[in-house]
C-alpha cells in the first residue's frame, strides 16, 4: 500500500486550539514549544494539530491574524525539530461532531459550505508555502446521510487549495465518525496527492469504559482488555447501544492483532486498489482503563499498522482523558511509546 511519507508516527496536540475554553491563557500555556521538542525525542515524525474556527475567525467572519499567527508558530516550531504537521479543521461554522457544541446546518447551507471553502483557501495561501504541512478538511462527520454531500463540498474544497499547491497532502475522512467503514464510500482521489483517513478507538467498550460523555455509560465501569468477546458484546449492549456492537467471529475468543487486521482489511483494500495512502488520525485508550490493557491495546493494533505502512497519530498527547503524559501512564508511557 501506498505509504504517507513522514506521517508514519504521531501524536495529538488535542485540547489546545480546539475542545477547549478559546482564552489567551490556554493558547499560550496549554503545549508550548518545548512540548515539540519532547514529541521529536520520542521518535516520531508528525504532530496532528485540531483548530477549532474560533481561534481564528471573528464573529463578523473575518480572519483574525492572531490566532493565523499561531499556527504558523506551529509550523515553525515543528520544523525547528525535525516534525511534520497535520492540520485538522476540528470545528468549522455550522458543524461539530460533538453535539454539546450546538453547531448546525453546515450540510444544508451554503453560506457555511462558502466559509468552510474560505477558511482553507487562507490556509492555502499562508501555510503551503511550508513543506511539513499536511491538510485534514473536517474531523469527523457524523451521518451516513451527509456522505455524497461531503464528498461534494471536499472535492470543491480541494480544488480550490490546489490553486495554490498542486502537492499539498489533504486528509479526507468520512460519516461514522470517520469510521474505518466509511473509506469505501469517499470519492476516487482526485490526485495522487490524496489521504484516506478514519479514526480507531475499536472496540469503544474497552477505550471509553467509563466515559462520562456516552448517554448509557456507567462512570464506574471498568472491564479488563483480555476479556471473552461474548463480555465485549454484552457490555457494549448495556454501556454504550447495539448500534456499535462488534462483529467478532466467536464469542468465546478474546481480542488480538487479528481483530484489527478484520476491522481494517476493507479500507486496506480500497486504499490498494485506488493508489492512496491511509492514514489513522486518532486512536487511544481512556485514561479510566487499567494502564497494562491499554498497552496490550496498543500493542495489537500497532502491529497491524506497521504490517501495512499505514501512518497515524495517537489520541493524545495531554489531558483530554486520554493524555500520554499523564501520571495515569507513568509505568507504561516508555512502552507505549515504542509502539506509535
Amino acid at each position: 500500500m501506498k505509504e504517507f511519507i513522514g506521517y508514519k508516527r504521531g501524536i495529538n496536540f488535542g485540547g489546545w486550539f480546539s475542545q477547549c475554553d478559546n482564552t489567551e491563557k490556554r493558547y499560550d500555556n496549554f503545549i508550548k514549544k518545548e512540548d515539540f521538542r519532547r514529541v521529536a525525542r520520542w521518535g516520531m515524525d508528525h504532530v496532528r494539530i485540531p483548530v477549532d474556527y474560533n481561534l481564528f475567525l471573528n464573529d463578523d467572519m473575518s480572519f483574525k491574524e492572531s490566532g493565523l499567527k499561531r499556527i504558523e508558530d506551529c509550523l515553525l516550531w515543528a520544523k525547528e525539530y525535525g516534525l511534520n504537521v497535520v492540520l485538522d479543521l476540528h470545528k468549522t461554522v455550522g458543524y461539530s461532531f460533538d453535539d454539546g457544541e450546538k453547531e448546525e446546518g453546515f450540510f444544508s447551507n451554503k453560506k457555511y459550505q462558502d466559509i468552510f471553502v474560505s477558511i482553507w483557501e487562507e490556509f492555502a495561501k499562508r501555510y503551503t508555502k511550508y513543506d511539513n504541512v499536511a491538510f485534514e478538511l473536517l474531523n469527523e462527520v457524523t451521518d451516513y446521510q451527509y456522505k455524497d454531500t461531503w464528498n461534494a463540498i471536499a472535492r470543491r474544497t480541494v480544488e480550490t487549495i490546489r490553486k495554490y499547491s498542486k502537492d499539498i497532502r489533504i486528509l479526507i475522512g468520512g460519516y461514522y465518525n470517520n469510521s474505518v467503514s466509511a473509506v469505501k464510500d469517499l470519492d476516487m482521489p482526485y490526485d495522487e496527492n490524496i489521504v484516506y483517513n478514519f479514526h480507531c478507538y475499536s472496540p469503544l467498550i474497552f477505550t471509553h469504559q467509563g466515559a462520562y460523555w456516552i448517554k448509557q455509560m456507567d462512570t464506574s465501569f471498568r472491564m479488563p482488555f483480555d476479556s471473552k468477546n461474548a463480555v465485549y458484546d454484552e457490555n457494549t449492549k448495556k454501556y454504550i447501544g447495539m448500534d456499535y456492537l462488534d462483529t467478532f467471529s466467536d464469542p468465546d475468543d478474546k481480542i488480538d492483532s487479528t481483530y484489527f487486521e478484520n476491522l481494517f482489511k476493507e479500507a486496506i483494500e480500497v486504499a490498494k486498489e485506488r493508489g492512496v495512502p491511509l492514514y489513522c488520525g486518532e486512536y487511544g485508550v481512556i485514561d479510566r482503563a487499567n494502564d497494562m490493557d491499554s498497552l496490550k491495546w496498543y500493542e495489537c493494533i500497532s502491529s497491524v499498522f506497521n504490517k501495512y505502512d499505514i501512518g497515524r497519530a495517537a489520541w493524545s498527547y495531554k489531558e483530554m482523558d486520554f493524555g500520554l503524559v499523564d501520571a495515569h501512564y507513568d509505568d507504561v508511557r516508555d512502552d507505549i511509546i515504542k509502539l506509535l
